[in-house]
Formats: C-alpha cells, sequence, structure tokens
C-alpha cells in the first residue's frame, strides 16, 4: 500500500513540476521553480517520500537533513563553510541516536513481503570510516540493516539458508556495499539515489516460488553492488 502511495506522491510531484513549466510557457502565470538551490529538492523529495514509505529509517533522516542545510545555506542563511563543518557532525549524530532510540528509527519496519521492511531476529552491519566483510555460512538468515558511512561493507549470503521473504535495509553514505546472493532466490530493489546507485547482478530466477530478498537501499555518493 504504502509504494502505491509513494509513487502516487513521486507522480504529483513531477505532474506539478510539468503544470507550472507549461504555464509559464504560455504566459498563464509566473512562477520559477529554478530558483537558487532548487536542485537540493531531488536530495530533500525523495528522502521525504522515502521517510514516507518505509518509516524514521537513520539514512533518510541524515539525507533529508543535508539537503535542507544545502538549501539553507545556498539561500544565504549561514555560509557553505559552515556546512562543511556540520556535514560530518550531523552524520555522527544521527548515527548515534539510531543506535541509542533503535526502535524509534525503524517506525513502521513490520510486515512480510506484501510491506517489504521486515526485520525479523536481524543484525545489523556498519562500518563508518572503516571497512568489514560479514560471511553466514549454513545458518539460517532472517534480514539485515546494513549502513557504509565513509567505509565499506561486503555481506556473503551465498551459503545461508533462505528459504522465506526477508528484507535487506541498505544504506550507502559516502561508501559501498557489496552482497553476495545465493543462487536460488529473487532479489528485488528499492532505491533512492543521490549522486549515487545500483548494480544489481543477481541471476534471474523463473521460479515464482523462491524466496525474494527485498532489498531498500539509499545511495548518496556511494554505491550497491548485488552479485
Amino acid at each position: 500500500m504504502r509504494n502505491k502511495i509513494s509513487n502516487a506522491l513521486w507522480g504529483v510531484f513531477f505532474i506539478l513540476i510539468g503544470v507550472i513549466i507549461a504555464g509559464n510557457a504560455f504566459h498563464l502565470w509566473k512562477f520559477n521553480i529554478f530558483f537558487d538551490g532548487w536542485w537540493t529538492l531531488f536530495i530533500i523529495v525523495p528522502s521525504l517520500i522515502s521517510i514516507f514509505q518505509n518509516g524514521f529509517r537513520t539514512s533518510s533522516l541524515i539525507v533529508l537533513t543535508i539537503g535542507i542545510l544545502l538549501l539553507l545555506s545556498i539561500q544565504d542563511f549561514f555560509s557553505f563553510e559552515v556546512f562543511g563543518k556540520l556535514i560530518v557532525p550531523v552524520i555522527f549524530v544521527f548515527i548515534g541516536l539510531s543506535m541509542i532510540f533503535k526502535n524509534f528509527f525503524h517506525i513502521g519496519e513490520s510486515g512480510r513481503s506484501s510491506n517489504p521492511t521486515y526485520q525479523g531476529g536481524s543484525s545489523e552491519y556498519t562500518a563508518v570510516f572503516s571497512g568489514s566483510r560479514h560471511q553466514i555460512v549454513g545458518e539460517k538468515f532472517l534480514g539485515t540493516t546494513i549502513n557504509a558511512i565513509f567505509g565499506g561493507v561486503e555481506l556473503d549470503l551465498r551459503n545461508a539458508i533462505i528459504d522465506e521473504d526477508i528484507v535487506i535495509n541498505a544504506t550507502a553514505i559516502f561508501g559501498g556495499i557489496d552482497i553476495f546472493v545465493p543462487a536460488n532466490v529473487k532479489v528485488k530493489v528499492s532505491n533512492v539515489p543521490i549522486f549515487g546507485g545500483v548494480d544489481n547482478k543477481a541471476p534471474t530466477i523463473v521460479d515464482m516460488n523462491a524466496p525474494t530478498i527485498f532489498i531498500n537501499s539509499t545511495c548518496m555518493f556511494g554505491g550497491l553492488d548485488i552479485k
């Protein structure tokens, strides 16, 4: 249901842009969407929709805050130098708050495959200014959260036991994440790309009854590779 509503919100957003541009072209009104810092909307709007769709995830809040700070600095509420000094502390503050109030930052993450934000029994892998590698062998895997912030995380699931739909929430901010998946699963990705992206090289599975790995990702100046 949330996916449908988020798609509708994106649709409304682009329709409004189209109507505004058309109205300007025919002199029906004069509305300048290209104000100073207008491009920050492509950071702010996706993060807001991600929050609506997936709940108050740490990654979405970080991206939203960075987008707002960028817009305020461009609008001369404070200098870009101040923004540069704030960005790293903001990231660390949100990471710390998410660790202390973990349940608060995962509001809305419940349900099964019909709402792919389930994390039952999951662990969490975080790399901040570092790198880490994790391999699951012969154990049942129920999903996880991965955060790579100025660092890298590699998760190898090729020998893990995955016999039901699971969810992986992945955030790459100035970092990279590599996920190796077994050959007997389907992979579906929902991504919020902000100067970053996802490269999904997982094999195509034709078995409709195969378990699905739902990956909710946010990539800001970072990337996610699925192999």
